[in-house]
């Protein structure tokens, strides 16, 4: 069984990733707003609770919403409807607002670390981006008539969650850097709101064209 899927779907699902990824939002605000006002430690910290979250919604959608749309072409249809509709949501909004991306300068409270991972946690739990993310792009990516396609959601939500770990770890590294770089370029910031819409669009008439066989 090779839950790898071929070249060419891996391809287009790491940039779906990556893109993800360095978009900024909830969870990246958090931890580089802990690493600025508390330590690279507890940036790491929120970035564990995360990064916990993602394998969380990979369990969640292997385990869950293959059997979902196999069992239900109801369900299948509601996915569907309410997924484009999000999804050019999220492409129209980045257009017209921008990213989440907002950072306070005043000195934070060093929290524990344990906290300080709940919230990094609570944060990628209820971020509806990364919902919808797996909510209707994992799908896309697997035929859910495939006998194995729970295993291969899983395979493609823990693979993520590999290639955002070393994206976000750079990132708090370089957290002073690259906040002072947003802050000074607003045209590199709205290249990647625009990069974002693009991609939600894009996702948004392949998931309206999309068959579950």
């Amino acid at each position: 069984m090779s839950l790898v899927p071929d070249l060419q779907v891996l391809l287009a699902f790491t940039l779906a990733g990556v893109v993800l990824v360095v978009t900024p939002g909830p969870d990246m605000a958090l931890f580089l707003g802990q690493t600025l006002t508390a330590g690279r430690t507890r940036g790491f910290a929120a970035m564990l609770g995360v990064t916990t979250g993602v394998v969380l919604h990979s369990l969640i959608a292997a385990f869950g919403l293959s059997a979902l749309l196999a069992a239900s072409a109801v369900a299948f249809t509601a996915l569907k409807i309410v997924g484009v509709a999000y999804l050019l949501w999220l492409s129209v909004g980045a257009l017209r607002h921008g990213s989440a991306f907002t950072l306070r300068n005043e000195a934070a409270a060093r929290r524990p670390l344990g906290q300080v991972y709940l919230m990094g946690l609570g944060c990628n739990l209820l971020n509806p981006k990364i919902i919808m993310f797996f909510v209707t792009f994992l799908p896309q990516f697997v035929s859910v008539s495939d006998a194995h396609a729970g295993a291969k959601l899983l395979f493609l939500g823990l693979y993520f969650a590999v290639l955002a770990v070393p994206i976000c770890a750079l990132l708090i590294l370089l957290a002073e850097r690259f906040t002072a770089a947003v802050r000074r370029s607003p045209r590199a910031t709205r290249t990647i709101d625009w990069l974002f819409a693009g991609l939600m669009g894009t996702f948004a008439v392949r998931l309206l064209f999309w068959r579950a066989d």
